[in-house]
């Protein structure tokens, strides 16, 4: 793949709910602008496939700590396309599928597996220098300083619409499902789902990828990183 990193710092911070639109915006606006994307999502989601391959109860906080501080999780930051392993092991399919979709709020509510990947995201941060990073707590908690923070939001109904088109899925049981893992993020102990207070809130629900682009793109104009 072509590369097209530039020079320069800019970090930019995009949370949201599931289904809002964050992974197609922010792999669109990360080539857009240059910069490395990351998926922490993603990376909750391996460890939380290494956790059930493993076999420990989910919810024995210490044996799934353990299991998240002894495996070997890589993840790329190509935005046109980026592999995630387990000690070697290509897990891109299957931390999408539906055992660790149920299991992954579980996973990520553990205070030791949150201190060890909100450590190894700000390390990548400052690594790349000029990253695009979604997830649920970046603009409060992993990139505080970023650049630019931005909360995409949309329609519980849109939210479910998208979601259920991506898995192929009914949209009453995807809707469901949402609700649920919103409601396990945002009332978790440590690091919530939560828009931070000085992010720039962006409704989803009428706009296209492009149109949403396009305005972070200006709003990356205006604080003169883009």
């Amino acid at each position: 793949m072509e590369e097209n990193v530039r020079f320069g710092r800019c970090v930019v911070a995009v949370d949201g709910p599931s289904g809002s639109g964050k992974s197609t915006v922010s792999r669109r606006l990360a080539a857009s602008i240059g910069a490395r994307y990351l998926d922490t999502g993603a990376m909750y989601r391996a460890i939380t496939w290494a956790v059930l391959r493993s076999g420990v109860d989910l919810t024995d906080s210490a044996s799934v700590a353990k299991v998240a501080g002894e495996v070997n999780l890589r993840i790329g930051t190509h935005p046109q396309g980026y592999a995630v392993t387990v000690d070697g092991v290509g897990v891109d399919a299957e931390i999408r599928g539906a055992e660790v979709t149920g299991a992954v709020s579980a996973v990520a509510a553990v205070p030791a597996v949150r201190e060890l990947l909100v450590t190894r995201q700000r390390e990548m941060i400052a690594n790349a220098g000029r990253m695009v990073v979604e997830g649920r707590d970046i603009g409060s908690i992993v990139a505080p300083d970023a650049d630019l923070k931005v909360f995409l939001t949309a329609s519980e109904a849109a939210r479910a619409a998208r979601r259920s088109a991506e898995d192929a899925a009914d949209v009453a049981a995807t809707a469901a499902d949402l609700a649920r893992r919103d409601r396990l993020d945002s009332t978790r102990k440590v690091n919530p789902l939560a828009q931070a207070p000085d992010a720039v809130v962006l409704d989803t629900t009428e706009l296209g990828i492009d149109e949403v682009v396009a305005r972070m793109r200006d709003l990356l104009t205006e604080r003169g990183v883009a």
